[in-house]
């Protein structure tokens, strides 16, 4: 039941594994900062409350309120830094990803050069006239 030789399965060299793909995710260290950031905004955010509703009581003082705007600030402030913390960690990961595919793209077009060189040099033996 042989059918002849098997068909060729390459037409060059195997290029070599390009290893693991690095995450285009931001850094730990980027993260971290921004949870560090982010919290404290949200203490200054709660003192700028505080400070605010309480100047605005009288001298007879009313600590609900000053906690209530505490807590308004707190919020406010955390929520505005997350949100610029988030679009900032989104932008750093679009830039890395773009820098890795054109780095991607570099490396192919030196592979697709190298093999075409390969290829112009090595005579193919199955065609007439070619044989050593």
């Amino acid at each position: 039941m042989d059918s002849g030789p098997p068909p060729p399965t390459s037409i060059g060299p195997v290029p070599p594994d390009p290893g693991p793909i690095e995450s285009a995710a931001p850094s730990l260290l980027a993260r971290a900062l921004a949870i560090v950031a982010i919290v404290l905004a949200g203490g200054a955010g709660g003192l700028i409350g505080y400070a605010v509703t309480d100047l605005n009581c009288g001298p007879d003082g009313c600590s609900n309120w000053a906690a209530f705007g505490a807590v308004v600030g707190a919020i406010m402030a955390a929520v505005g830094v997350a949100i610029v913390a988030v679009l900032t960690l989104r932008a750093m990961g679009e830039w890395k990803s773009l820098e890795l595919q054109k780095q991607l793209q570099a490396d192919r077009e030196r592979e697709a050069d190298t093999y075409g060189k390969l290829l112009a040099r090595d005579p193919d033996p199955s065609e007439p006239g070619n044989h050593p």
